[in-house]
């Protein structure tokens, strides 16, 4: 292995972490999708159950991610006083405006900082955070019970009106209604 081959450059796990959240990001769908009351119906087995769980997470991961991060925020809300809550929202912004929403390498004083040094930064900077404030239990239980309302609803959530994009299935072309059942072929 060459010494800039990204799987131990920790400049190219930053970048790769930081393309995997953009592409979940463009995965979002509609609210009124995912909370349609007419959707819901409970599992007739344990099978339907997983498949349920598993399509219902990929299709709406951005939306799950953010009902999760809400019910963190939501949980600490309760549990702790606002002047935390405060902090844990700046570090929400760094996050976001640092790290991943970036297109181009931030520069401090003419300075390009790498992700890795900004991603260990911001690491650095949230686990102080967590101690300094106290909410290390808290941070646990609620994202415990976020995983829950997430997994409930998932496993819930019919996954017969989910439109797949023709595009994302291999079997696209097969599946659709304007081809000739027969095929094209040519006679040679």
């Amino acid at each position: 292995m060459s010494a800039g081959d990204s799987t131990t450059n920790p400049t190219g796990f930053a970048t790769r972490l930081k393309e995997s959240v953009q592409s979940a990001i463009s995965t979002r769908r509609p609210w009124s999708v995912l909370l349609d009351p007419t959707s819901l119906s409970l599992p007739s087995s344990i099978s339907d159950a997983t498949t349920r769980l598993f399509q219902n997470l990929t299709h709406f991961r951005f939306n799950y991610s953010l009902l999760l991060l809400f019910i963190f925020f939501l949980g600490l809300l309760i549990s702790r006083p606002i002047s935390n809550i405060l902090v844990f929202l700046v570090l929400l912004a760094a996050w976001f405006f640092l790290f991943f929403s970036r297109d181009e390498p931030l520069s401090v004083a003419s300075f390009v900082v790498e992700d890795g040094v900004a991603l260990t930064a911001l690491g650095i900077a949230t686990l102080v955070a967590v101690v300094v404030t106290g909410v290390g239990w808290n941070v646990v239980v609620w994202v415990l019970v976020g995983f829950f309302v997430v997994s409930l609803h998932a496993v819930v959530r019919s996954t017969d009106d989910l439109v797949t994009d023709d595009r994302q299935s291999p079997y696209g072309p097969l599946m659709s209604d304007d081809h000739d059942p027969q095929g094209t072929y040519t006679i040679i």
